[in-house]
């Protein structure tokens, strides 16, 4: 960022709520798995309603409602008691009617907040609202030609607005990751960035610093990566950047993010409200929501995670830190807390929160998948826990066994057993090892016994080098000191 200037990001975010029919019709809003390969699952799930054809008739899904109001719930929104459909208007070729049923003035959700975390501390940044809206199909574009699959074409969407809040693509990485966190721990969406089912539209503009009013702004359109996102801002703030310092004038427009590249593109000039030309969906009566239901949906919120956050710190003693990762994502706490129930409560928690933290996360991070998709159960992590606290196992040999977990799923006794792993605590076993190793060095044994302390530690190297990393390290400083010494 140049010094001179500060930039100004809102995100848009698309989420694809999981419910099993499309938001205005009984078509299923997900391809069946043993049908969604080949030709035949083109256009599969589609009717006369969701392909746009005249004389039909919307119907709303109650389940889309729900999500909603979750969703409203979960990010301290006001819920709208009485809101209403509206249509936006354009015309693309995977737009079957020429409008998208959406809202406008009277969304679902307004006015709520959600808590990041960065490297600078905590920030609050605010939802300026969350509405209902049906997605598009997908455009398929060949050498030459496109076509169209409307299978995505009605599926329902919520879409969440933040506040203009954010200064750098850090806090927006933090945002795009805390909403996502909040939407697949509520189970209302299925959280599968490669699909589209949560993607992001990203507004920059760049301001002097100091300044009030915000500068022209573009529009980043359907990134979904969070690093892809982090990329994109970073290069559009130091596009526009350059535009002004060049005596130029940034434009409003829609842009797309190569990644290949790592650059964005100039796609069209953006549109405002009025291009789109709003107005109340006639098909569909203005929806009124019973307050009781509210209530009862805000009953059975599941732990969400700022909350299960705040419980790890509390209940187990644990970092912020190592709570913000373990919270990360649904699988990944869920996987944790069976840990720490597997090993019986919170004596053991804060070092199975080392291991999750440090390797497991590590291992799966570089894989790039989840780790419910890994062979890593949570009883391998409390097996692990367990035999290293009980110095069966050292550090360095859990390490070994964890690694091949990861590649077989084996038991973690199976594996010790297996490459003999066991760590070695009998003092007539190591006796005659530490004999050696001092024998084979006079001169550093000459040196320790002059004062030369940190000597200890070159021969405890020596030894565990001797004896494959097995030795109980606890044990062995002492007998190794009283051996030179003796």
């Amino acid at each position: 960022m140049h010094p001179e200037f500060e930039a100004v990001i809102g995100l848009e975010v698309h989420c694809q709520l999981a419910t099993e029919s499309k938001i205005f019709c009984s078509c299923r809003a997900r391809v069946p798995a043993e049908q969604s390969v080949g030709e035949m699952a083109v256009n599969l799930n589609t009717c006369p309603v969701c392909a746009g054809h005249p004389g039909t008739l919307p119907v709303l899904n109650q389940k889309v409602v729900e999500y909603a109001i979750q969703a409203g719930l979960a990010t301290h929104s006001k819920i709208n008691l009485k809101n209403r459909f509206a249509r936006k208007n354009y015309f693309y070729p995977d737009l079957p009617k020429g409008y998208q049923i959406s809202q406008f003035e009277l969304p679902i959700c307004e006015n709520g907040w959600l808590n990041i975390e960065t490297d600078a501390g905590q920030r609050r940044i605010q939802i300026q609202r969350i509405h209902m809206e049906e997605d598009a199909g997908k455009n398929v574009h060949m050498a030459g030609f496109s076509l169209v699959n409307l299978n995505r074409a009605g599926v329902p969407l919520i879409e969440i607005v933040s506040g203009p809040d954010m200064k750098t693509s850090e806090e927006a990485g933090a945002y795009l990751r805390a909403l996502y966190a909040v939407v697949t721990y509520l189970g209302i969406c299925d959280g599968n960035l490669q699909e589209g089912n949560f993607r992001c539209d990203a507004n920059v503009s760049v301001m002097p610093k100091g300044s009030t009013r915000f500068g022209t702004r573009a529009e980043i359109k359907n990134v979904n990566s969070f690093r892809f996102v982090e990329k994109a801002i970073d290069y559009e703030i130091a596009r526009q950047i350059e535009v002004v310092r060049s005596g130029g004038r940034v434009i409003q427009e829609t842009r797309t993010y190569d990644s290949d590249k790592d650059i964005t593109i100039s796609m069209r000039s953006k549109e405002e409200a009025q291009d789109y030309r709003y107005f109340t969906e006639p098909d569909l009566i203005p929806l009124e929501i019973d307050e009781a239901w509210v209530q009862k949906i805000a009953s059975n919120l599941p732990e969400l995670p700022e909350q299960k956050k705040t419980r790890l710190i509390s209940d187990l003693g644990l970092s912020p830190y190592d709570a913000g990762v373990l919270t990360g994502t649904k699988s990944l706490a869920e996987f944790f807390d069976r840990v720490v129930q597997i090993l019986g409560g919170s004596a053991l928690a804060k070092p199975a929160a080392n291991w999750v933290t440090g390797e497991v996360s590590r291992l799966i991070n570089e894989a790039g998948i989840e780790i419910h998709q890994s062979k890593i159960r949570p009883e391998h992590i409390a097996d692990l826990v367990r035999l290293v606290h009980d110095q069966v196992l050292s550090s360095t040999g859990a390490k070994q066994v964890l690694a091949l977990v990861w590649t077989s799923g084996d038991a973690v006794q199976v594996i010790v057993d297996r490459e003999g792993l066991k760590q070695v605590s009998d003092v007539g076993a190591l006796d005659p090892v530490i004999q050696k190793v001092i024998e084979n060095n006079p001169k550093q044994a000459a040196e320790f016994r002059a004062g030369k302390d940190k000597l200890l530690g070159f021969f405890v190297g020596q030894v565990m080098k001797e004896t494959g990393g097995k030795a109980n390290p606890g044990l062995l400083g002492e007998l190794v000191k009283k051996k030179l010494l003796g």
